[in-house]
């Protein structure tokens, strides 16, 4: 199909409706506020659309030094207690919010469900976040966060030999990034989960045109993410835009999960693209008219749990998992 037919992908009914409801809640955009009540209204609406928080055997609040005075929380979720069977591989989750909202609480839902769909364990990060901490602080703080557990699993009763990272949006940049920082520093990864990610540096692909409004991701809200995050002149930065990364050989094999209708898409496309060229193995699925976030509304939009079972599964083949009972 030449570029110039290309018309935004028809959203699911269920897509649909859910727009509709969140149009009518009336609530203001993001780009609207000023970063701390963007916060607020950010975790006050999170979780409403994932599951109920699943009840699992383990879940411990940790504090991770990740730097000299820099110590930030991390929650663990493990499907069985410590010291109960072999030690569980692992999960280093860095979550989404456009590197400026979101934390621990806001993705806690999906963490439960991809430690008990996989069997696995996730260690999920509460990195610093913009503009109080532009670029690169992210990234440091997940490379930080990466290392401590390869090198603490033993003492948590976690597999270090057995290690994976995701993210979903500006969580699976990152995710991304650690893959190459990973490769780049001999520390080996079992899988990258990357959910709806940000690869490219300007937003500028025909997906960001198509989808620039009314598809939930806003074209305004990503210039506001970017702008508390990074200044212009650093977003050709591979740590920023890892489809910039001067070789792909040799890292994680990659999940990347895409939704259709996302400003991110093509992006998300490019990298799978890009990996493969690498001779990496990519599992790339793509869920059909439904929107950016989609995997956090497993109560509206059955695809997010398609796509949280697909991950367990990746998951688990990647760690050599049994299916949990």
């Amino acid at each position: 199909m030449s570029m110039s037919h290309r018309k935004p992908a028809t959203l699911t009914p269920a897509m649909q409706t859910l727009l509709q409801r969140i149009r009518k809640a009336g609530r203001p955009p993001l780009h609207h506020l000023p970063p701390d009540k963007a916060r607020e209204l950010y975790h006050l609406g999170a979780e409403m659309l994932d599951p109920p928080r699943a009840p699992l055997a383990r879940v411990e609040t940790l504090q991770l030094t990740l730097a000299p005075g820099v110590v930030r929380p991390a929650r663990l979720y493990a499907p069985r207690a410590a010291g109960e069977g072999e030690p569980l591989p692992v999960l280093l989750y860095l979550h989404g919010g456009g590197f400026t909202i979101g934390g621990l609480d806001t993705h806690d839902s999906l963490c439960r469900q991809l430690s008990l769909r996989s069997g696995a364990a996730v260690l999920s990060l509460d990195y610093r976040l913009a503009p109080e901490h532009r670029f690169p602080i992210a990234v440091d703080d997940a490379w930080a966060g990466l290392s401590w557990l390869a090198a603490q699993a033993g003492a948590l009763g976690l597999d270090g030999s057995r290690i994976a990272v995701g993210g979903d949006s500006a969580g699976g940049t990152l995710a991304a990034v650690m893959a190459l920082m990973a490769r780049d520093h001999g520390l080996r990864l079992a899988l990258q989960v990357l959910i709806t990610p940000g690869t490219g540096a300007h937003a500028d692909t025909e997906s960001h045109a198509l989808y620039a409004q009314g598809f939930l991701l806003e074209r305004a809200s990503i210039a506001w993410f970017f702008d508390h995050y990074i200044d212009h002149a650093q977003r050709t930065d591979w740590r920023f835009a890892p489809l910039l990364a001067s070789d792909h050989d040799a890292v994680a094999p990659a999940w990347i999960g895409l939704a259709e209708c996302d400003p991110l898409v093509d992006e998300g496309v490019a990298y799978a693209d890009r990996l493969r060229m690498a001779g990496v193995p990519v599992q790339l699925e793509l869920w059909r008219g439904v929107t950016h976030d989609f995997i956090k509304m497993g109560r509206a939009i059955p695809e997010a749990l398609e796509a949280q079972a697909s991950i367990a599964q990746a998951l688990r083949e990647a760690f050599g998992l049994p299916l949990p009972a």
